[in-house]
């Protein structure tokens, strides 16, 4: 029969009815094996579009809010059109910087390679700064004996080429390639689904987490959801306003490719402390070419656009969402980007924040359906009961 109205299940649920037929406690343990190693030949079956799935939850929370409110606004259209646009939305984003990497690289390919050609041939001159620099003999000597000696190059470059080294290397790089792209189209078809049937999904996993976990499974999705919208806005949306700042910076310092610069920025700065090597690259680029005055203004507008960017904005936007100190957060996603790759930038948090949620609510912390009893409390001032002080802290 279909659920009647309730807070417990929305329309359209069936729930069986009171006083009927029940499963035995055999029949429920057996029901319990057959259900987990379905579940594990599920996830074996789906690992390698684990990623993709992620992924795609990933986006769909972050692009909820938005949604939401252009489907509010156009509800025919809700099905359809709105998803379908948001997924063209999120192609463009992911291949407009594509291209405005790919095709520099592209026009200028020719050009590396016939440097590349002579530097084997005729060696590098050290350049004019490395003699101003601390040990500036020693190193323009080691420079002079390791560089610029036609050949010297050939030699420390003959490993890596050595045996179709580069073949195989263009081969792997291919296939992943490959795969990446793959992956990436799944994800779009999962987003377009997933964005046209929300509000279904929304449900049916609020009706789940009640029957595992009570109304702690409720907490821990919310959680969860906050954490994922809180990191996307200090990493991406953070990322993307260092990448512009400095992109500025590039162009008024004479960076070949400003662009091309700020663009790294922005992608590399989603990660902390990953702003650091384009900036550096830059900064290299203006030293190699003489310009020191404008590779010191490089660095020290990097450092300060990253020291803001990371001790101030980041913690109000991603702390505040997910209720957690910065370190914690720091430690969420490096330990996240360790153990699932990029895709952990946004998972590390996230499971940091459930958990730090449990923690707080298992200790009586923070109010919720897992607190302590009363009897598990010790009085926190002597004369005072246990209950009297659990009735003070709340």
């Amino acid at each position: 029969m279909t659920a009647p109205e309730s807070q417990d299940a929305p329309a359209g649920t069936w729930l069986r009815p009171q006083g009927g037929a029940q499963m035995s406690p055999q029949q429920v343990h057996a029901s319990m094996v057959a259900a987990l190693v379905l579940f594990i030949a599920g996830v074996f079956t789906l690992h390698e579009f684990l990623p993709a799935l992620a992924w795609t939850v990933i986006f769909a929370i972050a692009l909820s809010p938005l949604f939401q409110r252009m489907a509010k606004r156009w509800p025919r259209h809700k099905r359809e059109l709105l998803p379908a646009l948001f997924v063209l939305g999120v192609v463009l984003v992911f291949v407009v910087p594509v291209v405005l990497v790919a095709v520099p690289i592209a026009t200028e390919a020719h050009a590396v390679t016939d440097y590349w050609h002579q530097v084997q041939q005729n060696g590098v001159a050290p350049p004019d700064f490395l003699s101003k620099l601390p040990e500036g003999q020693k190193l323009t000597g080691l420079w002079q004996a390791h560089l610029s000696q036609p050949g010297q190059i050939s030699a420390l470059t003959k490993g890596a080429v050595q045996g179709g080294g580069g073949a195989k290397a263009a081969g792997v790089v291919g296939r992943e390639t490959v795969h990446r792209l793959v992956l990436f189209g799944f994800m779009l078809l999962g987003l377009f689904f997933f964005l046209r049937d929300a509000d279904d999904v929304v449900k049916q996993l609020q009706v789940g987490s009640r029957r595992a976990f009570g109304a702690a499974g409720e907490d821990i999705g919310k959680q969860l959801v906050l954490s994922v919208h809180g990191t996307v806005n200090g990493l991406v949306l953070v990322g993307l306003g260092e990448g512009v700042l400095l992109g500025i910076v590039y162009f008024i310092a004479g960076v070949p490719h400003a662009t091309l610069f700020g663009l790294l920025t922005a992608v590399l700065a989603m990660v902390p402390f990953g702003a650091a090597i384009p900036i550096i690259a830059a900064a290299a680029t203006l030293l190699a070419s003489g310009s020191t005055v404008a590779a010191v203004i490089v660095i020290v507008a990097g450092l300060a656009v990253t020291f803001i960017a990371d001790h101030f904005v980041r913690p109000v936007l991603i702390g505040g969402a997910t209720r957690l100190p910065f370190i914690w957060v720091l430690l969420g996603i490096l330990g996240g980007v360790s153990a699932w790759g990029l895709v952990g930038l946004f998972l590390g948090p996230a499971i940091m924040a459930a958990l730090i949620l449990l923690w707080r609510e298992w200790i009586g912390a923070q109010r919720g359906p897992i607190n302590p009893d009363v009897a598990d409390v010790e009085p926190r001032e002597s004369g005072a009961s246990a209950p009297n002080a659990l009735m003070q802290r709340r």
